[in-house]
Formats: structure tokens, sequence, C-alpha cells
């Protein structure tokens, strides 16, 4: 029926815009936690050095400039600092798995009360698996990684795979958008560029406002094809349990 597919485009564009900003917050819920910043001392890190080395540490034992490039919009002066000085205490790999297991600590913390976790992971796994990991570097990173067994560490685990591989293919979007990243977070959190390792903020131009918006617009619909893994079940199922999950992390 010609009407279907137009149908199935709506559904999906709804999904990937619900799921956003939820996705977002959820999956960077575990980055200063208490208990993460706890676990990064006990490994000679500070809080920043635990985030970049952890974060990063999917991607190897990888130079300071690779790792700029995945993270994208942070200045290469602070990633330089941050994943030099705190590699030569930790490696990057067990950095890595150190830090996905503060965030299954999270999940079995906050989340054996949530309903519809199983659901969830069953939607959000369909989304990751038909993903194409290629350009997204932290997200093929990420899906090297084990997933936990237990429900409540599984879920939180995914909810951080899928905010990678939205911020992955922002970044590759920000960038066929002729946008330098730098300037696309001066945009977004204009009161960050400090923390983000900028010295002066960068200047923005009326033309990069539009540029971004063509980028949030792209990366949206570069992100149809995995969510059309999804049907209308799946979608709620992934909506309701992102909700959730966000809820309960407060």
């Amino acid at each position: 029926m010609p009407g279907t597919n137009e149908r199935d485009d709506e559904q999906i564009r709804a999904t990937v815009a619900a799921v956003a900003d939820p996705i977002g917050s959820a999956g960077a819920a575990f980055y200063f936690d208490p208990a993460t910043l706890a676990k990064g001392k006990e490994l000679g890190l500070d809080g920043f050095r635990f985030y970049a080395l952890g974060r990063g540490g999917v991607l190897g034992s990888a130079s300071a400039q690779v790792v700029q490039s995945a993270f994208g919009f942070f200045h290469i002066d602070i990633v330089s600092k941050l994943w030099d000085s705190a590699r030569t205490k930790v490696e990057p790999a067990v950095a890595a798995t150190a830090y996905l297991e503060c965030n299954a600590a999270l999940g079995r913390t906050k989340l054996q009360e949530v309903d519809g976790l199983e659901a969830f992971c069953h939607a959000a796994e369909k989304v990751i698996a038909k993903a194409i990991p290629d350009s997204l570097p932290l997200f093929a990173g990420m899906i090297s990684q084990p997933v936990p067994q237990d429900l409540p560490a599984r879920a939180i685990h995914n909810v951080a795979v899928l905010r990678e591989l939205r911020g992955s293919v922002h970044l590759l979007a920000v960038m066929a958008s002729n946008l330098d990243p730098g300037v696309a977070h001066a945009i977004r959190r204009p009161n960050d560029t400090a923390t983000f390792g900028y010295v002066e903020p960068p200047a923005v131009s009326s033309r990069d406002r539009d540029a971004l918006a063509e980028a949030d617009s792209l990366t949206n619909r570069l992100l149809l094809k995995p969510y059309s893994a999804l049907d209308a079940e799946a979608s709620a199922a992934l909506v309701d349990g992102v909700n959730a999950i966000h809820g309960a992390l407060g």
C-alpha cells in the first residue's frame, strides 16, 4: 500500500527524535557519578582523566590525536593532556573495562525496579545490530565490549551504546555540513568551551548556526536506517524504556 512506507517513516522519525535527549542524558549518567569517581581514584585517575581514558579506551592504545578525532568536540590540547598523562598509569583497555563496569554498577543500583527493561533491551539491540559502524569509531569500540548479562546492567549498557551511536553519527554529520566541531560545541554549549579545552571560545557566525541545524537534521536522517529495525511495538518499548531508565537515574 502506498501509504504504509510513509507511516513507517513517520514512526521511525518520531522514535529517533523521542529518544535523543533521554539517551544523551542517561547514557552519560555514570561519567561523573560518585561511584565512578571513586573507582577512578582507586586507579590513580581524577574524574576527567578517568573519563578520557575510560571512554576513549575502547579505541585501544591509540594516540591522543586519534582519540580526539573520535571525541570530536574537544580541543586537541585538552585531550592530549588528559589521555597522555592517564595512560602512563592505566592501560586504555583496562580503563575502558573499569569505566563500563561503573556504568553496569549504576544500572544495578538504580534500575532494579524499572519495568520494561527486557523489551527495551530487545529493541535497543535491534537498533545496535542494524547500525553500520563504518566511520563511527566510538560506536565501533563500544560494540566490541562485552554486554553484561543481568538485565539492569544490560539495559544501561545498551543506553550507553546508543549514546555513542548518536554521538558518532552527529560528529559525522557536523563534518559533512562543513562545520568545525569546536564551533558546533560553542553553539550548543557556550558555557562549556573552557571545559572542553578552548582558551578562547571559537567565533560563531550565522552561517555556522545554519550549518549546525543542517547537521542536526542530517544526524536524524542517518539514524533512520538503524532505527528502521523497529516495528511500532518495539519503537514504543524503546521510547518507554529509555524514559523509564532516565527517570530512575534522576
